[in-house]
C-alpha cells in the first residue's frame, strides 16, 4: 500500500541502513509530540542501561528486554498514555482542533505501538522462562489500561464534539478520527448509562462463554481403544506413539493429530467411522448450550451498538459490507463448483467400492480415498524432494522472486542485537531510488517456548506525523509547507518506519543444522513473507492503517498472491544447488502444483459448509443448530448426510472466538487473489511493472482506503470469482 503522499518518502534519505538518520520533530509539530515523546524517553532509559543495540534508526524496537524492564516499560506506557488522554479530555471545547485532539492521539498510537509489542512479544520467543511470564503479565496490564482508555466518557465528549464541526481534513485523516469515534461508541459511550451498562455486562458475558467453550473443547479427554488390526495402515511410528492397555489395545485420544491420522491413513471403515463419530460429538451436551446463549448475547449485543444482528456488526467494515454479500459468494463458488466437486467425488467412489466393495461412502472416507488417489496418481516422493530445500536457498529465491517482482532490495543486517542466536535481521530497500523502506526479523526455528505456529507480527508500524491538511505541497525534504483554514503553517515531518517479525517452526537436526523443507513448508514460508511485503510497503500515514492494520478480508490477499509463484521459485532453487546431480525437473513441478490442487472442488466445499453454518447462526434469530446442519451438509456435500449425532456447534471453535461470522474470509482472500494473478500475471513469471502498480496502488494505500476500491481500481473492475474456479478445473483430475 504506497504513502497518500509520494512526498513522505523523502524524509528517509540513503540506502545504508547503518548511516541512517531521522529527521526529529521542530517548530509546532515539536510541540504537538512533546507528550508523547516522553514515552519514548523512559524506553530509551531503558536501552541505555541495558545498552541494548537496535536496528538504525529504530530505537523503539529493542525486543530482548529483561523481565523487570519489561514491566517498569509496561507501566511507563501506561503513565504516559494516561497523561495524553488526560491532555485531549482537557481541551476547552470552544478551542478544539485537529492539532489538539486527533494529531496527540494519532501520535500516542504510532509511538507506543512498537513499545507495546516490546513488552507483548518477549512471551512468543523469548528462551527465558522468567521473560516469558512478564511479558504475559505485562500484556493483562496494558490491554486493560488501552479498554479503559476506550471508555473514557471525558475522551469521547471531546473527540465527538470535534467530529461534529466537520472540518476539513485529508481523507485519511478523516478516517482515523472516524475510527476514534467508532471505538467509544462499540463501547456504547454514545447510549444512554442503562444501555452502556449493558454493552459492558454484554461483553463480559460473550468473554466468559468464548472462555468456557474452548476450554471444555481443551480439557476434553475423551479417547477410544483399538486392536492392531482396527488400526491397520496407520505407520509403526504413529502407533509406537500411542499408550496400550494391559489387552494390548491402542489408546487413541480425540487430539486433532490423532484424527486426521486416522481419517486419512487407516484402511479400516468401521474405525474411521468411529472416530469420525466420537471427533464430532466432543462437548456437545456442555458446549452447544453454551454457544446458543454465546450467540443470543452477540445478538442482543449488536442490536445495542443498532445494528439488525451480530453479523452485521462483524462485517460492517469488512470488504464483504453485509451476511448477504457473503452468503451469496460461499454458494457462488459452491454452485460453480459443483461440477468438479461431482468428478471428484466419483473417483473416490469407484475406489472405495474397488477397495471396499458396495460400503456405503461417508464423509468420513474423504480424506482416505483423497489420500489413496494422490498415492496412485502422482509419483511424488516428497521425502526426496526434501533435498532441494535446504532454508538459506528457498529464502534466496523468495528474496529474488520479491525484489523482481516489487522492486525492493533485501539485504542483512549484522550489526544488531537479537534474542537468539539464529535470528537474523535484514533491511529492505526501494531498488529504484535505494530508500530504505523498513526492516524485519526472521526467527525461523523452532525451540523450547517459543510460539508454536508460523506468524508475522507487526514490531512498528509506518506513520508519518504531520496535521493532517488536505494539501500538501513538497517544497524540502524534511519541510513541509501545509495549507490550512486558518493559515500557512511550516511543519517538519518525522517518518517511523515499519520493523516486522517473521516467526517460522523449522527443524534442525541433532547436530543444529537446519534440515531441509518439505514442500508445504516452502509454501508456508512464502504465505507468511507475503505477510512481510504488505506490511513493509504499506506506506499509509497513520499507524492505525499501515503495517498489517488492513481490511481483514484484504489481508491475506497479498500472501495468497505470493504464493502462486512458488513453482517457478522451485526450479528456481533446484538450479543453485549444484551437489545434485538431478534438478528438479519442469514436469516434477507441474506435478506438484496439481498435487496442491487435486480435489480442491471438494475440500473448499467442505470449507464453504462450516463458512455458512457460522455466517447463518449469526446472521438469523433461534437457530437450531441440528437442524442447519442437517440441512446445510446434503445440500453443499453432494448429498452426503452429516456423520452420524454429530453436530459442527459443539467443537468449532473458530465460531466462538477469532473468526466469528467471518470464517469466509480466508476463502475470500483466496478467490480474489486468484483474480490479481490470472488477470494482471499470468504466465507465472515476475513482472516488474505490474508488481510495482500493485505495491503502489494497493499495498502502499494502507487500512484508510476501502480495499474493494483499491482492488477495483487496480483491476480495472470489480474482483471476480472466474479465476479461482477455472484455476481448480485446469488442475484438477
Amino acid at each position: 500500500m504506497s504513502e497518500d503522499d509520494e512526498g513522505n518518502d523523502k524524509k528517509t534519505q540513503g540506502s545504508n541502513p547503518k548511516k541512517l538518520k531521522l529527521v526529529t520533530f521542530t517548530g509546532a509539530a515539536g510541540l504537538l509530540g512533546l507528550a508523547v515523546s516522553f514515552a519514548i524517553f523512559a524506553f530509551n532509559s531503558h536501552k541505555q542501561k541495558s545498552k541494548k543495540k537496535c536496528l538504525p534508526g529504530c530505537d523503539s524496537v529493542c525486543i530482548n528486554l529483561s523481565a523487570k524492564e519489561i514491566l517498569d516499560l509496561a507501566d511507563e506506557i501506561i503513565s504516559k498514555s494516561t497523561r495524553v488522554h488526560d491532555a485531549v479530555a482537557s481541551v476547552p471545547l470552544n478551542k478544539l482542533s485537529y492539532e489538539n485532539v486527533v494529531l496527540p492521539l494519532a501520535e500516542l498510537e504510532a509511538r507506543l505501538l512498537p513499545l507495546i509489542q516490546c513488552c507483548v512479544v518477549p512471551k512468543m520467543i523469548s528462551p527465558q522462562d522468567n521473560v516469558r511470564k512478564a511479558s504475559a503479565e505485562a500484556e493483562l496490564k496494558i490491554d486493560a489500561h488501552l479498554l479503559s482508555c476506550r471508555k473514557r466518557e471525558d475522551v469521547y465528549r471531546v473527540i465527538r464534539i470535534y467530529a461534529a464541526k466537520g472540518e476539513s481534513i485529508a481523507p485519511e485523516a478523516k478516517c482515523y478520527l472516524q475510527c476514534l469515534v467508532r471505538d467509544f461508541e462499540h463501547n456504547g459511550l454514545n447510549l444512554t448509562t442503562t444501555k452502556r451498562e449493558e454493552v459492558g455486562r454484554l461483553k463480559d458475558e460473550i468473554d466468559e462463554l468464548s472462555l468456557r467453550y474452548v476450554q471444555n473443547l481443551n480439557e476434553d479427554s475423551s479417547c477410544l481403544f483399538f486392536t492392531e488390526a482396527e488400526l491397520a495402515g496407520l505407520p509403526v511410528e504413529f502407533l509406537q506413539s500411542l499408550d496400550k492397555t494391559q489387552s494390548k489395545e491402542f489408546k487413541l485420544t480425540l487430539e486433532s493429530s490423532h484424527v486426521a491420522a486416522i481419517l486419512e491413513l487407516c484402511k479400516i471403515a468401521k474405525t474411521r467411522k468411529t472416530v469420525a463419530m466420537a471427533y464430532g460429538k466432543r462437548c456437545g451436551d456442555a458446549n452447544i448450550p453454551v454457544l446458543q446463549k454465546l450467540v443470543q448475547s452477540r445478538h442482543r449485543l449488536a442490536r445495542l451498538l443498532g445494528y439488525a444482528h451480530f453479523a452485521d456488526y462483524a462485517l460492517d467494515h469488512r470488504m464483504s459490507k453485509t451476511s448477504t454479500t457473503v452468503i451469496r459468494f460461499l454458494e457462488g463458488i459452491s454452485s460453480s463448483l459443483t461440477d468438479l466437486a461431482i468428478r471428484e467425488f466419483s473417483i473416490l467412489k469407484d475406489l472405495k467400492r474397488k477397495e471396499e466393495g458396495e460400503l456405503p461412502f461417508g464423509v468420513e472416507d474423504i480424506l482416505y480415498y483423497i489420500k489413496r488417489v494422490e498415492e496412485l496418481q502422482f509419483d511424488l516422493d516428497f521425502g526426496d524432494i526434501r533435498q532441494y530445500f535446504p532454508v538459506s536457498l528457498v529464502l534466496s529465491g523468495i528474496f529474488k522472486i520479491c525484489q523482481d517482482l516489487f522492486g525492493i532490495k533485501i539485504e542483512e543486517v549484522t550489526e544488531t542485537d537479537v534474542w537468539y542466536y539464529d535470528v537474523q535481521a535484514f533491511a529492505v530497500f526501494d531498488s529504484g531510488s535505494g530508500k530504505l523502506l523498513g526492516y524485519f526479523y526472521l526467527d525461523m526455528f523452532t525451540r523450547e517456548g517459543k510460539f508454536s505456529h508460523s506468524c508475522v507480527v507487526s514490531l512498528q508500524n509506518n506513520a508519518l506525523f504531520s496535521n493532517g491538511a488536505c494539501q500538501v505541497t513538497i517544497l524540502h525534504p524534511c519541510r513541509t509547507f501545509i495549507w490550512t483554514c486558518s493559515g500557512i503553517y511550516l511543519v517538519s515531518f518525522c517518518l517511523q518506519i515499519p520493523v516486522a517479525l517473521l516467526i517460522a517452526q523449522f527443524s534442525k537436526d541433532g547436530g543444529g543444522e537446519a534440515l531441509p523443507l518439505g514442500f508445504s513448508e516452502v509454501v508456508n514460508l512464502f504465505h507468511e513473507f507475503g505477510h512481510l511485503v504488505q506490511h513493509i510497503c504499506n506506506r499509509a500515514s497513520f499507524a492505525r492503517f499501515s503495517g498489517l492494520r488492513v481490511d481483514p478480508d484484504f489481508r491475506e490477499i497479498p500472501s495468497q498472491l505470493l504464493e502462486n509463484w512458488q513453482s517457478f521459485t522451485l526450479k528456481l532453487i533446484s538450479g543453485y544447488r549444484q551437489d545434485i546431480t538431478k534438478p528438479l525437473v519442469d514436469e516434477v513441478c507441474k506435478t506438484l502444483k496439481r498435487w496442491r490442487y487435486s480435489f480442491s472442488a471438494l475440500k473448499s466445499l467442505q470449507e464453504i459448509l462450516y463458512c455458512l453454518f457460522d455466517q447463518k447462526i449469526y446472521s438469523e434469530d433461534d437457530v437450531d443448530f441440528s437442524q442447519l446442519i442437517r440441512s446445510l451438509h446434503p445440500k453443499v456435500m453432494l448429498g452426503l448426510p452429516v456423520v452420524e449425532g454429530t453436530n459442527p456447534a459443539s467443537c468449532f471453535p473458530r465460531a466462538v472466538i477469532g473468526s466469528e461470522a467471518t470464517c469466509y474470509s480466508r476463502l475470500w482472500s483466496e478467490v480474489f487473489a486468484a483474480d490479481i494473478f490470472a488477470s494482471q500475471f499470468g504466465d507465472g513469471h515476475p513482472n516488474l511493472y505490474m508488481g510495482l502498480q500493485f505495491r503502489d496502488k494497493v499495498l502502499a494505500q494502507g487500512g484508510g482506503k476501502e480495499a474493494m476500491e483499491l482492488l477495483t481500481s487496480f483491476l480495472g473492475r470489480e474482483p471476480s470469482t472466474q479465476a479461482y474456479i477455472e484455476s481448480r478445473t485446469k488442475y484438477g483430475l
